[in-house]
């Protein structure tokens, strides 16, 4: 883990906290909190690492295509789970700025 990796998390925790259940559900909550615990431990090429990001990138997706969140919100969530992760998976993209 790395400082920059625990600063991510703590944006991402920010994040969950400032939201609110309004703006997601709890089981949500949940996805995102566990994808950012998997991530920040993970080692390089984790398979774990890769399967919380990929969760990430269909609960955030699921969040715009349901009119929720917009883009830029969901982009900026999925950003900061990355960026708790090893440098590979930080390193993809997650959100497709055309969707």
């Amino acid at each position: 883990m790395t400082s920059e990796r625990s600063l991510a998390y703590g944006r991402v925790m920010k994040t969950l906290e400032d939201l609110g259940p309004a703006k997601l559900h709890d089981l949500e909550r949940q996805r995102v909190r566990q994808a950012a615990d998997t991530l920040l431990f993970a080692p390089p090429e984790d398979p774990g690492a890769f399967d919380a990001m990929t969760d990430i990138e269909h609960l955030c997706r699921h969040l715009v295509d349901t009119g929720r969140w917009t883009g830029p919100t969901a982009e900026r969530l999925a950003d900061d789970v990355a960026a708790c992760g090893p440098e590979l998976v930080d390193d993809l993209p997650v959100i497709d700025q055309a969707a």
